[in-house]
């Protein structure tokens, strides 16, 4: 592993992309602004186009549901999720209208996962997913049906401001430095093992929003 520092040429919101745990349980987030993020969800590509995500939502509006939500995390999530003021249970649909198991399901639910959270940068929100939940209890909470498997449930809230009452270990892994596998790790070219080639970047950005320097978080 190396601290990650990304490249000038990275667009901002990629770069600027934080999994923090710090959100602030006293600012609820506008509807409007969940459904933007379904809404990028739902843009994702998907193999044959069949868009096997579904999402369920959980806020403010329904309490009882959120609590429920909340009651499915693991114990050390909850020490800092219960502050966040949304929840979304990511869920694959598995099975293929053809009634043949879909190998792609969880690849294309991880795409549109990946537009909800950068939609959610752009709106100057904090998301972390979380694969630490009960997904057995959420199938009965929520009446989720055979052929649907949750995945991932995702916090979402915007930036807390007062720290008070996060515990002190949630606060130094988010100072921790953000690490990422050598790119000589994870890319190859041609054949397995060879590196795929360190060829010289652009030397000026084509984004004007600048990247910033603090590397912390995951």
């Amino acid at each position: 592993m190396e601290t990650f520092q990304p490249s000038t040429n990275l667009h901002p919101l990629i770069a600027q992309r934080r999994s923090s745990r710090l959100m602030d349980p006293q600012r609820p987030v506008e509807i409007w602004k969940i459904r933007l993020l379904l809404e990028a969800a739902r843009s994702a590509p998907s193999s044959n186009n069949l868009q096997p995500w579904r999402y369920l939502v959980f806020d403010e509006r329904d309490p009882e549901a959120l609590q429920k939500a909340r009651e499915c995390l693991t114990p050390g999530n909850q020490r800092w999720a219960n502050r966040a003021p949304v929840l979304i249970l990511a869920i694959a649909e598995e099975i293929r209208p053809d009634g043949h198991p879909n190998p792609k399901a969880l690849h294309d639910l991880g795409l549109a996962n990946e537009n909800l959270i950068l939609q959610a940068i752009a709106l100057g929100l904090n998301v972390r997913p979380m694969g630490g939940f009960d997904a057995d209890k959420a199938r009965h909470a929520f009446n989720i049906p055979t052929g649907y498997t949750p995945v991932i449930m995702l916090a979402i809230g915007y930036p807390a401001e007062n720290l008070e009452g996060i515990p002190e270990d949630i606060l130094e892994k988010e100072q921790s430095p953000r690490l990422r596998l050598p790119l000589a790790a994870i890319a190859f070219e041609g054949t397995w093992g060879q590196p795929f080639s360190q060829l010289e970047m652009t030397p000026s950005s084509p984004f004007t929003n600048p990247i910033p320097t603090e590397n912390r978080g995951c």
